[in-house]
């Protein structure tokens, strides 16, 4: 729910005010929107987003930005005070699993094939809808995913431990650019002290794996919750026999797969692939820029003016 003023308009700490102290204290310190991304770092584009108030930060670049210009920590208190996403709307399907999301106590998930919507990028879950949507609706998705996110990405969160497949790596989704900035994340966000990442390697043969994606939820009542999902639906099961033979699989396969530094030192080495791509593509831009210019250079000699060749005399 959105904090509303004595009038009724929306609260003024907001996206788009902080966006704008963001601005104020950045031109003050005399950076451009490029100068700061390069110190912080990040994509410039990233800073554009943030001070026109259509990117949510994290409370991390808040902190590093207050770092940067001097601000005696005025950026993280009011990251803090912002509802970022004071309107969203989930699937109807899905509303009660964001219901939990909203106050579990402890969340252990496991995952194949793309990665966990807690755990996705902007960027990375942007491409992901754009497969199934266009335009404003892919917006709302987008904001209504990362709405989940934000109470387990903070250092006091709830526990989340998630055992990724390691097809989740390797399935591209957007593109080089875009799996190098999730594997980043991924790595980020494994340094947190409520949250684990770890990676169930294709490479280690007698992994028992569930059957599909799923969750195992406990809710502040200490009520146990086996969440899974179909292509359109969400699956609750709160049976305790059920959640106790989920539970054992899960636990047997966490023990099983690559601890969380062997998981780092694996996100890493896919997070280098995804770079060395990304450079592989630029590098073929240029390659082909540059055969079109000498394309462009032979027909331009051909078709200039010709003269006749001076044969030799016999």
């Amino acid at each position: 729910m959105s904090r509303r003023n004595a009038t009724g308009g929306t609260a003024a700490t907001n996206a788009a005010v902080f966006g704008e102290v963001l601005r104020h204290f950045r031109e003050a310190a005399g950076l451009t929107q490029e100068e700061l991304a390069r110190k912080i770092p990040c994509d410039r584009s990233q800073v554009a987003r943030v001070e026109r108030g259509t990117r949510v930060p994290h409370e991390t670049s808040a902190e590093k930005c207050d770092e940067l210009l001097g601000t005696g920590g005025v950026l993280k208190k009011l990251w803090g005070r912002i509802d970022w996403y004071p309107e969203v709307a989930h699937p109807d399907w899905f509303k009660r699993r964001a219901e939990m999301d909203a106050v579990a106590v402890a969340l252990r998930e496991y995952q194949e094939r793309v990665m966990p919507g807690l755990l996705q990028t902007e960027d990375y879950a942007h491409a992901l809808f754009s497969r199934v949507a266009t335009g404003d609706e892919v917006t709302e998705r987008v904001r209504a995913r990362l709405s989940r996110q934000q109470r387990f990405l903070v250092p006091d969160g709830p526990l989340y431990v998630v055992v990724l497949d390691e097809s989740c790596l390797r399935n591209v989704v957007g593109g080089p650019e875009v799996m190098y900035g999730q594997c980043a994340h991924l790595l980020a966000v494994g340094e947190s002290p409520n949250i684990r990442v770890q990676i169930a390697s294709s490479g280690r043969a007698g992994l028992v794996r569930p059957n599909a994606s799923m969750s195992l939820i406990t809710l502040p009542d200490g009520h146990d919750w086996v969440y899974s999902e179909s292509l359109d639906r969400g699956h609750f099961n709160d049976d305790p026999a059920v959640h106790a033979r989920h539970s054992q699989t899960y636990d047997v396969l966490r023990a099983d797969a690559l601890s969380a530094r062997e998981s780092a030192a694996l996100i890493e080495e896919a997070m280098e692939g995804y770079g060395h791509r990304g450079q592989a593509r630029v590098q073929f831009r240029d390659v082909d820029q540059e055969q079109l210019q000498r394309r462009q250079r032979r027909q331009l000699r051909r078709g200039g003016p010709r003269f006749p060749r001076r044969r030799p005399r016999s």
